[in-house]
């Protein structure tokens, strides 16, 4: 059930705030009956809306899927310079026009969220919702503790933007100075975990999400792979 200024403005009729003022003028019917009030709930799927004695265009039903993004991939639905691209890989092969939900790297790899629900995305990618990101990072450079406790700290971004200290530990250290690190992120400004890295002098050597919240990637879905998201998977992004 949603707002019924929602449902045309999704459909594409107008603005929200102009879908309500068409809605309080008397324009606007659901199964023939007049509405008056903009924030009426209505299921589009089981009654006839019309502007005008016109019915407004058949909504999309919504659909999010999960993805494993691959290295190398674009988290977007185009590329200006004509890279492969997220939507590319599930482009003719479902009807449904969905976005990614946020964004992932183009060198980085791992779970990924494609939708057109927008509350979905709104409650994903907005930090009060508290929806932790977490990663395995694979690094190289001289380890020691005290750089545990940098990657923990606040880190000045390009911009001047300060982030907010992150959770990292240590999963395990191996063999030529490399060593796997676990970092959960409450913000996930751009680039956020290699710059803070740079500045723990260690370089990254892989990156993958392996979780948004409490929805994890599959340990057996496989790079380039995607499936729709079961309800009790959409019920943990609440």
């Amino acid at each position: 059930m949603e707002r019924l200024q929602n449902i045309l403005a999704k459909a594409g009729v107008a603005s929200r705030r102009a879908s309500a003022a068409m809605i309080e003028a008397g324009r606007v019917t659901a199964d023939g009956i007049v509405i008056l009030a903009p924030g009426e709930r209505f299921d589009p799927s089981k009654c006839q809306i019309a502007v005008d004695g016109k019915p407004i265009p058949a909504m999309e039903r919504k659909r999010t899927i999960m993805m494993y993004k691959p290295a190398g991939v674009l988290s977007a639905a185009s590329d200006p310079f004509g890279g492969k691209t997220v939507v590319d890989i599930i482009r003719g092969k479902i009807p449904e026009r969905l976005v990614p939900v946020g964004r992932l790297d183009k060198d980085s790899e791992g779970l990924i969220l494609l939708s057109n629900d927008g509350d979905l995305a709104l409650r994903l990618t907005h930090p009060r919702y508290g929806h932790e990101k977490t990663y395995i990072v694979k690094v190289a450079g001289r380890w020691s503790e005290e750089k545990l406790a940098a990657l923990r700290s606040p880190a000045e971004m390009p911009d001047g933007y300060v982030t907010k200290g992150a959770k990292v530990r240590l999963l395990r250290a191996e063999a030529n100075n490399t060593a796997v690190l676990e970092f959960k992120l409450g913000e996930g400004r751009k680039r956020q975990i290699r710059y803070t890295c740079s500045a723990a002098h260690l370089t990254v050597l892989s990156l993958k999400r392996i979780a948004i919240g409490r929805l994890y990637l599959p340990k057996e879905m496989r790079s380039g792979e995607w499936r729709d998201l079961s309800q009790e998977e959409i019920a943990l992004l609440a």
